[in-house]
Formats: structure tokens, sequence, C-alpha cells
């Protein structure tokens, strides 16, 4: 959005070390690191003569009161209805809310789908609303990752829902590929890194000269350290491959027993991707999803980071990993939960269009 000349006035994030990174590199929006459900009137955190033009954002779905007989499949008992809140309140033009494939499918106990009980509550509030299934691999990102996009107008309006789908764009003839997107950076091993380091080549693809734009030095580029037991697992892991497919010898073995072998396989743990094509969907869990192409070792948090479309002078605070009892989301978090930045510039750019048209 910032890229294509919107202003952001304010962001709303509950996680503190995400809402550290978003002030690291938002300079001149107002952050409030607060649970959204706390807030009760949300127009009292801007100055009364802004206005707002458009909402964007990614409510999770899924019910988050386990109090009486709720359905945590039915959107009303989830925060999709504070977003609607929010939209609700400040009536701007448009919004645009993002969401995993499943929710078309997804039914609540009376058989409703859920699609149309999000379409219903928008209808409510006085918007049209068009659904997209997008491929961030069509729009220069570097990552087969699909995701649903409602893209709501305000009634008052003109509405033309196909004049809303994002035009694809790419860097070249061709998707981007994992070689083409990570291979300038330092070619570290298995603990090596620091979080501020020199570039140490020069950029050769598009892409690469598109991340490292205004950036002079690269941050967040730091390798986990792994045992030789780990380093050797990976090295007998090929293209398309995974823990799943290593001899006895270099299986993963239970916690607290180096002998037995764990029956507890999982298809996508430390799966080598093929660099000449663009990387499967990067998740939150992505720093041990993955192994380097050409390296034996787990991505960085800049290699995840390019792969999502961030530019190299977006900056990630807070822990590179976290424990299971740690709350907040580390780097690797935050990385993989985000909208890819050059899918989202594409939906801004066409809906800055939209607006001009009509």
């Amino acid at each position: 959005m910032k890229s294509n000349g919107f202003n952001i006035p304010l962001a709303i994030e509950k996680d503190l070390w995400a809402s550290e990174t978003y002030k690291a590199n938002h300079s001149n929006t107002k952050i409030v690191t607060e649970d959204i459900t706390k807030i009760e009137n949300p127009k009292d955190l801007l100055d009364a003569n802004i206005i707002i033009d458009g909402i964007i954002g990614g409510p999770p779905c899924q019910g988050f009161s386990l109090s009486g007989n709720r359905d945590v499949n039915d959107p009303r008992n989830s925060l999709f209805m504070e977003f609607v809140r929010f939209v609700k309140i400040f009536q701007p033009k448009f919004f645009v809310m993002e969401n995993v494939t499943g929710i078309l499918s997804m039914k609540t106990k009376n058989k409703e789908l859920v699609k149309d009980i999000i379409l219903e509550e928008y209808n409510k509030i006085g918007y049209n609303v068009e659904i997209f299934k997008l491929n961030a691999a069509e729009y220069g990102v570097p990552q087969s990752r699909i995701r649903i996009f409602f893209i709501g107008i305000r009634k008052d309006l003109k509405f033309y829902a196909e004049n809303l789908a994002p035009k694809p764009f790419l860097f070249g003839e061709d998707q981007i590929s994992i070689k083409d997107a990570i291979m300038d950076l330092p070619q570290i091993l298995s603990g090596q890194g620091q979080e501020i380091t020199d570039y140490t080549n020069e950029p050769i693809t598009e892409y690469q000269k598109w991340a490292r734009k205004n950036s002079l030095q690269l941050t967040n580029h730091v390798a986990m350290r792994h045992t030789q037991r780990l380093i050797e697992r990976f090295k007998n892991i090929g293209y398309g491959e995974s823990v799943a497919h290593v001899s006895d010898e270099h299986k993963q073995r239970k916690r607290g027993d180096a002998n037995t072998i764990s029956n507890k396989v999982y298809s996508q743990n430390n799966m080598r991707p093929y660099p000449e094509k663009p990387s499967p969907t990067v998740p939150a869990s992505f720093q041990s999803n993955f192994i380097h192409p050409y390296l034996n070792r787990n991505y960085t948090a800049r290699e995840g980071a390019r792969l999502q479309s961030f530019p190299d002078t977006y900056h990630f605070c807070g822990k590179r990993t976290t424990m299971s009892w740690e709350k907040n989301l580390s780097q690797y978090q935050q990385i993989g939960n985000a909208v890819p930045p050059l899918l989202a510039k594409a939906i801004a750019s066409n809906i800055k269009n939209y607006f001009k048209n009509i």
C-alpha cells in the first residue's frame, strides 16, 4: 500500500515483536499494540480530520470463544466480526480482507458456507464484495502461494467486480525461481552469519536488483546452528524430498532416545525445494519446513523474506526463533504470516486505478 502512494495513518497489531517490526519500517504510521477486541472506539485513535479510504487485514475466521455452544466454524463467532465492526465504524470506500483457500469450502454446523455468511455480513453494512483467488507467483513473488481476497466497495460508489482483479506482474517472462530470488545472498553455512552484514556478491537477476534497491547492508541473515547429525541428514535429502525419504541411518530419533527412530514423519519437514521453480508456500513454521536448495541448512530469515518478496530494506525485530512457551512472534513467524508485499502492491495499485477510472 505504502509503495503505491497510500498513506497509512493507523496500524493495529496485538503481538509486541510484530508491532516493533512495523514501527521500524513504517515511521509515519501510528502503531497501536493491542488486542483489537479491546478497542471500543477506533475513531479515538485518530485525529478527527483524518479520513479513512480503505481498511486492510487478514482476520482469522475461526472461533475465539469457548463459551456456550458457539460454532467455531461460524465467522460470526470470530475475529472476522471485529474487522466488520471497524469497516462499519469508518465506512471506508473499500476494504481488502485476506484468508486461506479453505474458507471457500468451510461450512458451519448448520451446513452454511462460511463465505456466504461473510458476504451477507458485509452486505448488511453497505458493501458490495467480490472474491478473488490469487497466486502470489503471478505477481512477481518467488513463491507459489494461493490465498483468498475479499475486496469490498461501498454501495454508494460504482461497483465493477471484473475491474477489481489485480493485473499479473512478472520481472520477466517467467515466474521467479528460488535461485533467482536468493542466490546473491552470502552463502553462509550452519551457525554462520550476523544480524547486520555486508553483501558479498553483486545482484544478477532483476528480482535481486529490485530486492536490494536502497539497501546498503544486509540484516536478518543468520543461519541456525545445526548438529552434525542433522547436517548429515540434510546431505541425504534430494530435490523434492524431505526427512520422509532418508535412509534409516539418517531418520529422526525419538526425543531422549538416540537409538530409536521416531514414528513422526512429516512430508514437508526439512524439504529441499527445486531451485529452478518458485518456492512452495512459506508458512509461519518455515524455519524447519525447508532446507536451502544448495546448502545443508535451513533458510535464514532473510532468505524467507526474499521468497515472500520483502525488500532487503525491511528489517525484522524480535528473536529469530522462539520456544513453544514463548508468546511473541519470531522473525520467521512474522515473515511466514505476512501477505507477500508484491502481491499486496498489485492489489493496491489496481484499487487506486479503479477509483481513478470511476
